[in-house]
């Protein structure tokens, strides 16, 4: 009887061991070829779980700053897949790069390392080297109005307008770098991947401290090989939006009984 239980716990010991997720990926490595610069080189790497037991992803950490990360946060079932979503920053980044991100998991390889890469030219090259047939294939960014005047606003105060952004261009359009001259214009949310013949909104934060009428110009890049886009954002600037101080800073005198 001894005997039996004995050889009865190894079985499941030895079962146990082998009851576990095994992460399969289509490919490890993923070659942008020519990126445009300014633009948010995407790619989806997919996975299988071929094992017997659930894959959690744990963390997925990129090898530096510029490549941003996302994964499939539920557990993935035995047969089912999931994505590990890396996504490349190529502005202010000319040149060749080549970039690792590792994905920590519960898989029977705990640790995996999937690499991009590819080359970081300016639109202008880009738009050289392409045939008129591949250019017409980019996509195109559309804004529903390129200016917006917020009127009369206190310095400092952080204001947002919505601009409709439209690709009507024939591939996917991906939104990059938002920059400008006076450091006062940023996004507040950006949309994701948006698809040809489709529309999406983007958020954009304003906040100027300069006293006076300001007219401040952003530059909006894309991977739209025509060209970036120029944002022109204007307001009033004042000290203050209550009464009084509006008053004093138009020298006028305020009356006290």
């Amino acid at each position: 009887m001894k005997h039996l239980a004995s050889l009865l716990l190894f079985v499941v010991l030895a079962f146990s061991s082998r009851a576990q997720g095994v992460i399969s990926f289509e490919k490890d490595t993923h070659d942008f070829g020519k990126v445009p610069e300014g633009t948010m080189a995407t790619y989806e790497f997919r996975f299988k779980n071929t094992g017997n037991q659930p894959i959690i992803i744990a963390n997925v950490q990129a090898s530096c700053g510029c490549t941003t990360p996302d994964w499939t946060k539920t557990p993935v079932l035995p047969g089912k897949s999931g994505i590990i979503k890396a996504m490349y920053s190529s502005a202010g980044r000319p040149g060749v790069f080549n970039k690792t991100v590792t994905v920590t998991s519960n898989a029977s390889t705990p640790s995996a390392v999937l690499t991009v890469k590819g080359d970081v030219v300016s639109k202008a090259e880009a738009k050289a080297t392409l045939t008129p047939t591949q250019l017409g294939q980019s996509p195109r960014l559309v804004l529903d109005r390129t200016t917006h005047d917020f009127g009369k606003m206190e310095a400092g105060q952080q204001v947002t307008a919505k601009f409709t952004v439209k690709n009507t261009g024939k591939q996917p359009l991906e939104l990059g770098m938002l920059t400008s001259g006076c450091n006062c214009i940023g996004y507040k949310s950006v949309p994701p991947t948006i698809q040809p013949g489709k529309s999406a909104v983007v958020e954009i934060l304003y906040a100027q401290r300069q006293i006076g009428q300001m007219t401040d110009v952003a530059t909006l890049s894309s991977n739209d090989l025509n060209g970036d886009v120029k944002l022109t954002l204007k307001a009033n600037i004042v000290r203050d939006l209550n009464g009084s101080s509006i008053l004093k800073e138009s020298g006028a005198v305020v009356p006290f009984k």
